[in-house]
């Protein structure tokens, strides 16, 4: 009895102190949308893209932010650079990896390479001094590795 005692009580304080470390990564696998900085480094690592990872920061104030709209099956990550409007380095790097200007449902700039399910649209806010990059994975259409490719890695794949 006192072995068995023993064993469960283990099991639980071992399954108790998984939850606690593991408990962050459900939340965000699950959230609809998060908001962060590089410096949050969980949050970072595990919703930022590659391809806003390696985005020139064109001004010492940015910031990031997930959305995950589960209607049209669609997931958004964006990065805000304020006190600045000019897109000039981040339309020279997106050129520089293969992406091209195209038109868009949006009045945002939007870049497309092969894959049509992935979009990168780049604007300024009207009235701020604010620039938007939103990096647009669709995934009602095609298959999710279509998606990673464009991610260049899922960025929840750890």
């Amino acid at each position: 009895m006192r072995k068995s005692l023993k064993v469960s009580g283990s099991a639980i304080f071992i399954t108790a102190v998984a939850l606690t470390y593991a408990w962050p990564w459900v939340k965000m696998e699950f959230a609809g949308s998060a908001h962060y900085t590089e410096q949050d480094k969980r949050e970072y690592d595990f919703y930022t893209p590659e391809i806003l990872r390696k985005m020139p920061r064109i001004s010492a104030r940015y910031s990031f932010d997930f959305a995950n709209i589960t209607g049209p099956a669609t997931q958004v990550y964006a990065v805000k650079f304020y006190d600045t409007n000019d897109t000039s380095k981040i339309e020279n790097y997106l050129t520089s990896i293969g992406y091209q200007r195209t038109e868009c449902d949006f009045e945002s700039t939007c870049w497309r390479r092969t894959d049509p399910q992935g979009s990168v649209y780049v604007g300024t806010l009207k009235g701020e001094k604010t620039v938007i990059v939103q990096v647009v994975c669709n995934f009602t259409s095609r298959s999710s590795a279509v998606n990673k490719r464009f991610n260049g890695e899922h960025p929840h794949q750890h």
